[in-house]
């Protein structure tokens, strides 16, 4: 009679399935229904205290880009509509305004983009590690062919990040960085901040253009009357365009949360394998437990939950393995 088998499978590209259930030298195991996925709380981020950075030239350029189009606005919005400005009080309210938005937003986007995203650890799919696991008859291991990890539950592989990340929304370049668990509620604030001092920057452009037609060209700024046109409008086309495409991000992220499902698992269809929680509940896990102002704040992290320390323990030794679908003795 065999002992309990645990079987690792190639998720990513289904190998060694026939007719929806597992197959191991010719057996059929496990039917799809009676699968059950290996919790994220189970496989953990080894890089969890390490500095993340993800080295890839086109998301640290749109990364650059994007600090540089907050900054230009910045001194439009300064040097060229409020120092100028003969009123005091909306000079230093504006500027206050925009200002905080402003370094929340690069907050936000400093966080989305050197925060670990939930990567799991890269070739931990070997024999030891899984006995480690010390997991129950029937269960399922998942294994990734590309970084050699086995992974739990919702987790997906980037091409960019080159590693496995759980709840995987999307990668995106402007972060330069993967939208993930550990990461979306500093993704989402980055995309809101960015909306409001884009909506804000186009309406003090249309209350300057309106001051400058009623007043002298030569008074309202301190530049030239062409210089000044021009800058203002460069600045409304990146305020229109940042104002759509950040808006519907926001928009996108937030039904992400509550429908508590991501980007990749909506694309490949892989709704109701898994739990769902309530829209309330996959907030609160989003942002960090209750409601309060630390929502709003890209300096609180996105969950309230503590690493067990047995979690963060050394990844046991072992040679990978190569096999897609293979049989585990487990006593």
């Amino acid at each position: 009679m065999k002992s309990p088998v645990h079987r690792c499978r190639d998720v990513e590209h289904g190998r060694g399935q026939e007719g929806g259930s597992v197959v191991v030298s010719g057996t059929s195991y496990l039917q799809e229904e009676q699968r059950i996925p290996i919790s994220k709380d189970i496989i953990t981020s080894s890089s969890a205290l390490a500095v993340w950075f993800i080295r890839d030239a086109c998301g640290i350029a749109c990364s650059v880009v994007t600090w540089m189009l907050v900054l230009y606005a910045e001194f439009v919005v300064l040097f060229v509509m409020l120092l100028p400005s003969k009123n005091l009080m909306y000079s230093i309210v504006n500027g206050a305004l925009f200002n905080s938005l402003a370094f929340l937003a690069l907050a936000s986007h400093f966080r989305a983009m050197c925060t670990d995203p939930g990567a799991v650890p890269k070739g931990n799919a070997t024999k030891e590690y899984i006995e480690s696991l010390q997991l129950k008859p029937g269960q399922v291991v998942y294994k990734c062919p590309k970084c050699c990890s086995i992974k739990p539950d919702r987790a997906h592989h980037c091409s960019v990040c080159k590693r496995c990340i759980r709840k995987m929304d999307h990668h995106c370049p402007w972060v330069n960085n993967c939208v993930g668990e550990n990461n979306q509620k500093y993704f989402v604030l980055f995309t809101m901040y960015i909306a409001l001092i884009s909506l804000h920057s186009l309406v003090m452009v249309v209350l300057h253009f309106l001051y400058c037609f009623e007043d002298d060209w030569t008074k309202c700024s301190s530049f030239s009357p062409p210089a000044t046109v021009i800058l203002l409008i460069l600045l409304c086309f990146e305020g229109l365009l940042f104002l759509i495409f950040t808006s519907v991000m926001f928009g996108t992220q937030v039904h992400s949360i509550c429908t508590d499902e991501t980007g990749i698992e909506h694309l490949k269809g892989e709704t109701g394998k898994w739990g769902k929680v309530p829209c309330w509940e996959a907030t609160q896990a989003a942002f960090g437990g209750p409601f309060s102002l630390s929502w709003c704040s890209p300096f609180t992290g996105p969950s309230c939950r503590q690493r067990a320390p047995d979690l963060l323990a050394a990844v046991p030794r072992g040679e990978v393995i190569e096999e897609d679908v293979i049989e585990i003795s487990l006593s």
